[in-house]
């Protein structure tokens, strides 16, 4: 039998528990966890093969590091920090690591960029507008979303050219929910991801987690699911 595979959890808030619950589905144990207890002694971290994170936007620029130097594949599904991702991604070169990074890791979001990719670039040929609508829970700290942003970057990938206005609703407990609107004289196309829970964001970061294991670079969800 294969012996599992021991991942380290960056964070130990609502994700990161749930990361720990399904991760014997994927063929992990859980090696340890960084907290603000141990975050500050990183020689005090457990060895692993690798790295969950869902801490939060301050954390990740100190943590990443300091996993690529003891030579930890990481996966960050933490948003907010991307301010510092081209100096972490130079200093995460120098170590023979895999990173995946992403604003959102479920599978069916990821399909959803693909769509409106293809959606704007057909849209840019008529007289549509754009814009954006995302709803998450009260205790998200970042708006727009991380996964708005990618929405945005891939409704421009498309060719659209146009102003793409994003609104932002923080209410109750709502998982997540991302709608692009593309909007002419005289009809409408909208498209809609919803996420009912938060498993399907845990799910794809430990399918990324068990793809980035012996791979270097960085990567996102594309990479990972060969979109």
């Amino acid at each position: 039998m294969t012996e599992p595979r021991r991942l380290l959890l960056v964070g130990r808030g609502r994700m990161g528990r749930l990361v720990e619950s399904l991760c014997s589905d994927y063929g992990f144990e859980i090696a340890g966890c960084v907290d603000r207890a141990v975050a500050g002694s990183p020689d005090r971290w457990p060895d692993a093969d690798v790295a969950v994170d869902f801490s939060t936007p301050d954390a990740v620029p100190m943590n990443l590091p300091r996993l690529a130097q003891r030579r930890i594949s990481t996966v960050v599904g933490t948003t907010g920090w991307q301010a510092h991702e081209r100096e972490l991604r130079e200093t995460v070169a120098a170590y023979p690591v895999g990173v995946v990074a992403a604003p959102n890791f479920a599978l069916g979001v990821n399909i959803f960029l693909v769509l409106a990719e293809r959606a704007a670039a057909l849209a840019a040929r008529g007289s549509f507008g754009a814009w954006i609508h995302e709803l998450h829970h009260a205790t998200k700290r970042d708006a727009p979303s991380g996964t708005a942003l990618a929405l945005e970057r891939a409704v421009r990938a498309g060719g659209f050219t146009g102003p793409v206005p994003i609104a932002s609703t923080r209410a109750g407990s709502i998982p997540g929910t991302h709608t692009l609107g593309l909007d002419a004289a005289a009809e409408a196309i909208t498209l809609t991801h919803e996420a009912r829970d938060r498993s399907a964001f845990a799910r794809g970061a430990l399918e990324a987690a068990r793809w980035v294991i012996g791979k270097r670079g960085w990567f996102s969800m594309r990479d990972v699911l060969e979109l």
